[in-house]
């Protein structure tokens, strides 16, 4: 299993923004992901998130472009790519932060544009920089978390004892979160997250910087939670947890450029880095050569 970081030279040769070199709109259809060519919805199971061509533009510049995948209920779904392919702002989007340019994303048949209060206790959302106070321990975070979902007198020591048992984080109860390390204040974040016990659960890039001990940890929790039944969609930079998904999304320069399981998108080569590797490059080469045709 490939233990690599997508932040080598290979992954940031893409140019910092589509729109300075000429490429915005120009990709190679052959080697990006056709919507039309999406896996068939499962009729007899619905998807819990539904992304139906989806577009995202910031001014001139265009974050998403025609992204198009749905996340199978009970399952591990993950986003892997380039710095600057997308990914957070999808994230976004799904979590109903901000607004697709056009498109449409449905969370258990919801509309993310027109029915975010029903969509709100449906989901956990846990973004690079998760807001925890750090005046606060850890027991004062979950209380003010459990209070913003109203979750009942009678609920809350049960919830505590597990998502902070998950955590390993009982005997820290009365530290500040300030005085956390780095993988504790992470798991202490994700049991934020959890205590309202959301059907979805979306995180962008929990684990980096976190040291490897924590981040088996964390995706031990999230092992836990998928076997309870929940759903998770994950953007990860590090390969190794791209194999404990059961799907993933390739993303680069703004788009889509496959969804498979880990062992598909490796194919034939030694190791999933490689094969992503290997891909973006071929992205790039044609991007760069596109360009001298203008």
């Amino acid at each position: 299993t490939s233990k690599a970081c997508i932040s080598g030279q290979s992954f940031h040769s893409q140019p910092r923004s589509r729109t300075e070199n000429g490429n915005a709109g120009r990709c190679p259809a052959a080697l990006i992901m056709d919507p039309l060519m999406m896996d068939r919805l499962p009729e007899n199971h619905p998807p819990l998130v539904e992304v139906k061509n989806v577009s995202k533009r910031f001014n001139e510049t265009e974050a998403l472009r025609n992204i198009s995948f749905y996340t199978e209920r009970g399952s591990i779904f993950g986003l892997v790519g380039s710095d600057g392919a997308g990914k957070s702002t999808l994230l976004r989007l799904i979590a109903t932060m901000i607004e697709p340019t056009s498109g449409s994303i449905y969370i258990n048949g919801l509309d993310v544009v027109t029915q975010k209060r029903k969509i709100k206790n449906i989901i956990g959302y846990m973004p690079q920089r998760f807001g925890l106070y750090q005046d606060l321990t850890v027991e004062e975070n979950m209380d003010f978390f459990m209070d913003i979902f109203g979750i009942s007198r009678q609920e809350r020591k049960n919830r505590k004892e597990k998502y902070l048992g998950f955590s390993h984080l009982l005997p820290f109860t009365d530290r500040p979160a300030g005085q956390l390390s780095g993988g504790m204040k992470q798991k202490l974040g994700l049991a934020c997250v959890l205590v309202h016990e959301p059907q979805l659960l979306i995180l962008d890039e929990p684990t980096n910087g976190v040291d490897p001990v924590s981040r088996y940890e964390f995706w031990d929790i999230l092992g836990n939670m998928k076997r309870e039944g929940m759903t998770i969609l994950v953007s990860t930079a590090y390969l190794d947890e791209g194999e404990k998904c059961d799907k993933l999304a390739l993303m680069h320069n703004s788009l889509l450029l496959d969804t498979a399981a880990p062992a598909d998108l490796r194919g034939n080569s030694d190791t999933l880095e490689e094969a992503i590797i290997a891909r973006i490059k071929e992205v790039d080469k044609e991007l760069f050569h596109d360009s001298f045709k203008l």
